[in-house]
């Protein structure tokens, strides 16, 4: 059950791999907080700690201390099998290499979620077909994987992310395989179908062609978050939900982000 708007809490969370001598920390106190109806973004340089944060809040791996909430339910306090079932009930997974099947068709694929599900395959099969007609694909929904352009096969994988309606979509590197312009599309129907009132969005990116399309970026560094940052197509809303603590100045992100053409000169 998710309480206050919110999909994800994180306080202070931090992952250790290794022990003794060999620890290597990958979050160092993480406090975070994921709103419903709201895109958000995990950026940073390679090593960042971006993917492990992200792997920690889908349960993929155990936080090592601290409070992580997500969805209403403590994952520490799960077992595998709840885990496995939390998952698959509730989080929609898109990947940067898609990880279509390649003996499926376009909409056997959509459909896997619902045939994990339990939903008899015909149905599914059925209900896949629609979903991709949603997203302008319903001429390839017979395609195997091998005769759909990059595009396209993003398109089925974001599809298949949404077709069992969850209520946490998460993307490592949704556009980084694709062209600028296949890459603007797919966020656009990123934002158009999976960004509701009542589900959250989180992206891990390097690119930063995409970042108009967040409500927050979460900037990491050294398994840190350095700087929260309030999109400014919606600053009104980000700062009447926010905490005064998470409202950067543009003055603030030009000192720290000076690479960013959108914060100006």
């Amino acid at each position: 059950m998710v309480t206050d708007g919110i999909a994800v809490f994180s306080h202070d969370v931090t992952k250790v791999f290794g022990r003794g001598d060999t620890q290597v920390p990958a979050l160092r106190g993480i406090n975070l907080k994921i709103r419903l109806g709201e895109l958000t973004m995990l950026v940073g340089p390679s090593g960042s700690g971006k993917t492990t944060l992200l792997c920690v809040i889908t349960g993929l791996l155990d936080a090592t201390s601290g409070e992580l909430v997500v969805l209403g339910q403590r994952p520490a306090e799960l077992s595998q099998e709840e885990l496995i079932l939390f998952r698959r009930k509730n989080l929609g997974f898109v990947f940067q290499q898609y990880n279509l099947i390649p003996a499926l068709t376009a909409s056997e694929n959509v459909a896997v979620p619902l045939l994990a599900g339990g939903v008899k395959r015909q149905q599914a099969v059925t209900r896949g077909r629609e979903f991709l007609a949603t997203l302008g694909m319903a001429h390839r929904a017979n395609a195997l994987p091998s005769e759909l352009s990059g595009g396209e096969q993003q398109r089925v994988a974001l599809a298949r992310a949404l077709v069992h309606e969850p209520t946490l979509i998460v993307c490592d590197e949704p556009t980084s395989a694709l062209d600028g312009r296949t890459g603007h599309t797919v966020m656009e129907l990123l934002s158009a179908t999976a960004v509701r009132p009542d589900r959250a969005v989180i992206i891990v990116t390097h690119d930063t062609r995409i970042f108009d399309f967040a409500h927050q970026i979460a900037h990491m560094d050294d398994g840190r978050i350095v700087s929260l940052e309030e999109d400014r197509k919606n600053v009104a809303l980000t700062r009447a939900l926010a905490p005064a603590s998470t409202v950067v100045s543009l003055a603030t992100k030009r000192r720290a982000f000076p690479y960013d053409r959108r914060l100006g000169t």
